[in-house]
């Protein structure tokens, strides 16, 4: 694919640069392809030294960068949180939205893709959802993730995605914990058992698309009719082998089901179905 070599633009609408044909000789940059990455929960561990009040990305390659741009501190996740990062490996990619006059902003990095020339990191913004609560302080909305070491161009796209999202899982013996989203899936690691906010971990991350409306389609009535409320089916615990768990967020609505493994008289039978449909899904992301 020819494609113009552009000098690194951080400015955020996003486009990249606006050059003319005549301003750089064209390159082969080769075709796009996926490239992996980590997303990490810096805030646990780091806190940025200089908040930006407009949108703007930095890379870090080194220890002394990641110093010089945050404080460390101690661990404020409820998990263990390991703030190591092997610079010889990966460069830590920080994206901020800027300041924001309320809460309910976020930003988030959602897929990336490489070829000879350059890296494409696409984003998406989300505002206050309807129906939040919300309180007139300013936040910065901030994302952060871990890609191999590389010196190639790094290059933003904007893209409209919904941050409506499922988290599936199975705690027990050992706990395997997803979320499917429109865009992409996370697989989120060391989870641990009843300590479910999952931005507290870190995650890795495959480019897939729909599966978020394809399993929406599976979950029933009795589920849906929930609409934000919490319910548990038996008695899910360590001692009878585990469960499964559901998560569904659409906007303000979160949604969570834990399901014993055994099969008890509160399941009927579209819940047993789903239950094996959790784990069906489960077993083909492992």
């Amino acid at each position: 694919m020819k494609k113009l070599m552009l000098s690194l633009f951080v400015a955020f609408g996003i486009a990249a640069c606006s050059l003319g044909n005549d301003d750089l000789p064209n390159v082969d940059c080769g075709s796009n392809a996926e490239l992996p990455f980590t997303g990490i929960p810096l805030l646990c561990n780091y806190s940025v030294k200089t908040l930006p009040n407009n949108p703007a990305f930095i890379l870090i390659d080194s220890k002394e960068k990641l110093e010089s741009n945050f404080t460390k501190h101690e661990n404020t996740c409820t998990v263990a949180s390991d703030p190591t990062i092997d610079f010889t490996k990966y460069n830590l990619v920080a994206l901020f939205g800027g300041a924001k006059p309320t809460n309910g902003y976020a930003i988030k990095m959602t897929t990336i893709v490489q070829n000879n020339c350059e890296i494409i990191i696409n984003f998406f913004e989300k505002g206050p959802q309807t129906g939040e609560t919300l309180v007139q302080t300013p936040t910065y909305p901030s994302d952060f993730i871990l890609i191999p070491k590389t010196n190639k161009t790094i290059l933003f796209n904007r893209t409209n995605e919904s941050p409506d999202n499922i988290v599936i899982g199975s705690f027990g013996a050992q706990n395997n914990f997803f979320q499917i989203n429109d865009y992409n899936i996370l697989t989120f690691l060391n989870v641990q058992t009843d300590k479910y906010e999952f931005a507290q971990y870190k995650n890795t991350v495959k480019t897939k698309r729909s599966e978020y409306t394809i399993f929406l389609k599976t979950i029933p009535a009795e589920i849906t009719a929930l609409k934000g409320k919490t319910k548990t089916y038996g008695t899910p615990d360590n001692e009878d082998q585990g469960g499964v768990y559901f998560e569904l967020r659409q906007g303000i609505s979160v949604t969570k089901i834990y399901i014993d493994n055994n099969d008890t008289d509160d399941q009927s039978a579209e819940i047993k179905a789903f239950k094996k449909v959790i784990k069906d899904k489960i077993a083909t992301l492992k």
